[in-house]
């Protein structure tokens, strides 16, 4: 299983930078023991909207991975399903790309042919905010699937 986060643009340093890395490389300390690898992280840039960012994504995509896209209209996760996915995934070998569009969102056809769609709520949020409340949720479920105690329920 490897783990992907595709996303557009580029994260300057800064404080959401320095989330984003924090919560990884936390996730990469608390997966290690459970099977879980560290995240890859790509980020693609592009000029043309949604159609151009999609064509980037795509060829970003790994052959087979099971494609996550974060976007409004998904479905709202708990944490506990949340980590019942990765797990689902890790025990069944499958790689996952988490997809994280720019300021527009994702092309209609991007959302459509995608996997599964994850919501972080009913408001919108700025695509470099979405990054650091991923990679946070991935600690947090990785932290879950060791029955450590970051997680109350």
């Amino acid at each position: 299983m490897r783990i992907h986060l595709i996303a557009v643009g580029r994260l300057r340093r800064g404080p959401e930078k320095a989330l984003v890395d924090d919560y990884l490389d936390r996730f990469a300390k608390a997966g290690r023991g459970l099977g879980l690898p560290p995240v890859t992280l790509q980020e693609v840039e592009t000029r043309g909207g949604m159609a151009a960012e999609a064509g980037a994504i795509a060829k970003a995509l790994p052959a087979g991975a099971a494609c996550v896209i974060l976007d409004e209209r998904g479905r709202q996760l708990s944490s506990p399903d949340f980590a019942e996915r990765i797990g689902a995934w890790r025990d069944g070998a499958r790689d996952v790309a988490f997809v994280i569009g720019g300021a527009d969102g994702l092309d209609p056809a991007l959302r459509d042919g995608a996997d599964l769609a994850i919501s972080f709520g009913a408001m919108v949020w700025p695509h470099m905010l979405v990054r650091v409340m991923l990679a946070e949720q991935l600690y947090r479920a990785a932290s879950i699937l060791a029955g450590g105690p970051y997680h109350r329920v």
